[in-house]
Formats: C-alpha cells, sequence, structure tokens
C-alpha cells in the first residue's frame, strides 16, 4: 500500500540544510533560536516538519541559506510525502523504542537486531541514522513478521497501540532525556 506520509527532518538532516554540523542544531535549541513546536518526538528524538525546516534560516536575525539539493534529496527519499503544516497532521510514528512497546518486547536491542537482518518491517523512514516507521505499517506487518519468526509471538499491545493513535503514549521514547551536561545539570 502506498501512503503518504509527513516530509520530516532529524537533527542531522537539518543541520545538513543548512551546512553545518549536528552539534549546531543542538546549540540552536540551547540558545532558544529552535524549539520544538514544529517537532514530534520519537523514541527520544525530535523529527521536525521539513515545512518549518525549510523556512526557518529565513526566520532568523542573520538569515541562513537552505541547501537547496539536501533538500530535492531529502524529499525524494521520503516520496510519496505531504507538506504539513502541523505536527497535528502527523499519523502515529513509532521508532525502536515504541515499536518494543508495541510489540511487548524486552528490548530494543533485540528488535534493533532483527531491524538490521531484514527480518522486520521496512521502515517508512531513515532519519539521523534511526528507522522510523507509521503506526499503520507495523499493524500491518504484524501478520507476516509473526509467519516469519520461530521464537516471538509478535503479538500487538493493544493499550499501546491505542495510546500511540490517541497521541497520549508515554512510554519509552516519548520524551527526550537528557544527556552529557545537560543530563548532570538535571
Amino acid at each position: 500500500m502506498v501512503r503518504k506520509k509527513p516530509f520530516l527532518a532529524g537533527r542531522q538532516e537539518f543541520a545538513a540544510l543548512y551546512g553545518v554540523r549536528g552539534p549546531q542544531v543542538t546549540g540552536w535549541l540551547g540558545r532558544g533560536a529552535l524549539d520544538y513546536e514544529h517537532a514530534v518526538i520519537v523514541s527520544g528524538s525530535p523529527y521536525w516538519l521539513l515545512s518549518f525546516v525549510r523556512g526557518y534560516g529565513q526566520t532568523q536575525p542573520r538569515p541562513k541559506d537552505l541547501d537547496q539539493l539536501v533538500l530535492q534529496q531529502l524529499v525524494d527519499a521520503q516520496e510519496p510525502g505531504v507538506w504539513s503544516r502541523g505536527v497535528d497532521e502527523v499519523p502515529p510514528l513509532c521508532g525502536l523504542q515504541e515499536a518494543t512497546q508495541l510489540f511487548g518486547l524486552s528490548s530494543p536491542q533485540n528488535l534493533s537486531a532483527v531491524v538490521r537482518q531484514g527480518r522486520f518491517a521496512p521502515a517508512d523512514y531513515q532519519l539521523s541514522g534511526s528507522p522510523l516507521w507509521l503506526l499503520d505499517t507495523l499493524i500491518e506487518a504484524a501478520p507476516d513478521i509473526r509467519a516469519k519468526s520461530r521464537k516471538v509471538m509478535w503479538a500487538i499491545v493493544p493499550q499501546v497501540e491505542a495510546a500511540l493513535r490517541q497521541g497520549r503514549y508515554t512510554g519509552p521514547g516519548s520524551v527526550i532525556v537528557p544527556r552529557g551536561l545537560a543530563a548532570k545539570a538535571v
């Protein structure tokens, strides 16, 4: 089934679009020049609407130029896609942490191994080095994943599915956990 999904950018893609390194995006967040209002949090990482990212540079006191070639490559990699205006238009997404909870698995590392071995649903996105899936992709793929497995049941946990669909998921990956010096300050 061909799905339209919102165009998104993780931290690495955001940085590449403006010709900077990933830590610069983190710096923009720290200085308040960037926030998470136009981002969804998946597996503890922000993924901004690409519609927001492409206009971000022009909203700054010192405008930043967008790399049009990088933008086109990002759009091409996510086709078919849609330019969403708000995070409320983003369908439920799962990263490794949410998918681990969705299938009632013990550890994201176990799921990561299955993904690397090609025994899981193909990711809808590959952003900032992480696979992301539309929730519906995983629900539809569950019977096939189950049929290929000899050890794991791959049963959907209904409460986790409902929480993801209703935007009230608060399990692992639902918030950004401070790291490094920021973690020590908390």
